[in-house]
């Protein structure tokens, strides 16, 4: 099984962000890359908030949360992956963008290094094929936000290694998590059974069976669901919880899995959820009351 002393992490977001938070915690060296070096810096803020949050709540001390700080390199230079023994891909969800960055991550990275990606439902055996190591090759799945969520999904190509896989268990346990395993089918486990049932409340919205309040409260109360279907989407992030749900239309053929009409009519208006300011819900100040989180 293979040691891993670097581990490179491309994209920046807080799925990016919160890996390497998780690495670098762990004891690793990461390398933090993205195109843009705003998106870099507001990752970096993001992990040092992360960070403070757990010294406050007593879980990490002060000396191990500057420690990991120190262990976190950012760049915009893709080249900067070269030392890497496991890399991690955590940028958009679009297939085509994922195989152009692995095609040119192959090229630069060493022989026995691991490309893992974070996709939560795009086929690993496609992504895969962009690169000259299909057996170096695996889906490593972190649930949102990877720092508190206990859960990953670790999805084997058809080609995958069995030491590969055995390296990344070995690596999602170093990070505290608990692994479960998935064949290479389209949304895997999680998210195939997940955004299903998004998509259905957005149905259930959509013909009028009850305001979005209720749907909510009526899961939450009535499933101990911690947050409602709803407000889970904004969470997640509407465009995101749409390309799901057209990956598993297109993969599975089946039309439970059509993307509903009023999801596609909020992400075409820019109704993406918590990062927009608006989707099922708002965001944004009110400027009557100042609230951050008034509904409408």
């Amino acid at each position: 099984m293979a040691d891993i002393k670097v581990m490179g992490v491309l994209g920046s977001g807080q799925m990016g962000s919160g890996i390497a938070q998780l690495a670098a915690v762990a004891g690793i060296s990461v390398v933090l890359v993205d195109s843009s070096e705003s998106a870099l810096q507001k990752g970096m803020e993001g992990i040092r908030s992360s960070l403070q949050r757990f010294v406050k709540k007593g879980e990490l001390s002060q000396e191990a949360a500057n420690d990991a700080l120190t262990k976190v390199k950012h760049t915009t230079l893709l080249k900067e992956m070269s030392s890497a023994d496991v890399i991690i891909e955590a940028i958009v969800e679009n297939e085509d963008v994922k195989k152009n960055v692995f095609s040119e991550l192959d090229r630069i990275i060493k022989p026995h290094t691991i490309l893992a990606s974070n996709t939560s439902s795009i086929s690993i055996n496609r992504l895969a094929s962009a690169t000259r190591r299909p057996h170096q090759v695996i889906g490593m799945h972190f649930m949102n936000p990877p720092p508190i969520m206990k859960l990953v999904e670790i999805v084997r190509g058809s080609a995958t290694a069995d030491e590969v896989f055995a390296t990344i268990k070995a690596l999602a346990e170093r990070f505290g998590k608990t692994v479960i395993c998935s064949q290479d089918y389209p949304g895997f486990i999680v998210n195939r059974i997940l955004m299903p049932m998004i998509n259905e409340a957005f149905y259930t919205l959509y013909t009028g069976v009850a305001t979005k309040e209720d749907i909510d409260c009526g899961m939450k109360l009535g499933t101990s669901h911690p947050m409602g279907p709803l407000e889970l989407a904004d969470f997640i992030g509407l465009d995101v919880c749409l390309s799901i749900m057209k990956i598993l239309h297109h993969g599975l053929g089946e039309s439970k899995y059509s993307p509903c009409p009023l999801l596609v009519q909020y992400v075409d208006a820019g109704y993406l959820g918590r990062k927009s300011g608006k989707g099922v819900y708002s965001y944004r100040a009110s400027p009557s009351n100042g609230n951050p989180r008034s509904r409408i």
